[in-house]
C-alpha cells in the first residue's frame, strides 16, 4: 500500500478532494468545507485535521464511498468527500497510522 500515496509522478504531494482519491489510496485531512452541522457530525467519527483517510471502496454504482479513519468504515455521498479536501500522506504517515487489517479490507473488495 506504500505505493498508493496520494502523490504525483514526481512524489510532490498536491490537495485534492477525498473524491477524487482511488481504491487503496491514502491522504491527510487537512478541511472540511461544509456546513458546521456535517464539519462536527464528521469530526465526532474522526475526520479531523491530520487524520489519515484511505479509501477502501466505491459501491458498485459508484455512491456511496467507504473511508477507512481511525480504525472506522464510514460511508461518504459524493458531494459530501467533494468538499472535504486531503493533501498527499507521506509513507511514514501511512506506516504509522495503517491498520494491520486495511490492507485485507481493500483486497477482499478487489
Amino acid at each position: 500500500m506504500k505505493d498508493r500515496a496520494c502523490q504525483g509522478p514526481d512524489g510532490v504531494g498536491w490537495l485534492s478532494a477525498l473524491s477524487e482519491l482511488k481504491v487503496g489510496e491514502s491522504g491527510v485531512l487537512v478541511s472540511l468545507d461544509l456546513s458546521e452541522s456535517v464539519q462536527n457530525h464528521l469530526m465526532h467519527m474522526g475526520f479531523v485535521p491530520d487524520a489519515l483517510v484511505t479509501l477502501l471502496r466505491r459501491a458498485p454504482a459508484g455512491d456511496p464511498t467507504v473511508y477507512g479513519v481511525d480504525g472506522m468504515e464510514i460511508a461518504l455521498r459524493r458531494e459530501t468527500a467533494a468538499a472535504i479536501r486531503v493533501r498527499a500522506a507521506t509513507l511514514d504517515e501511512i506506516d504509522e497510522n495503517e491498520n494491520d487489517y486495511l490492507p485485507e479490507r481493500i483486497e477482499a473488495t478487489r
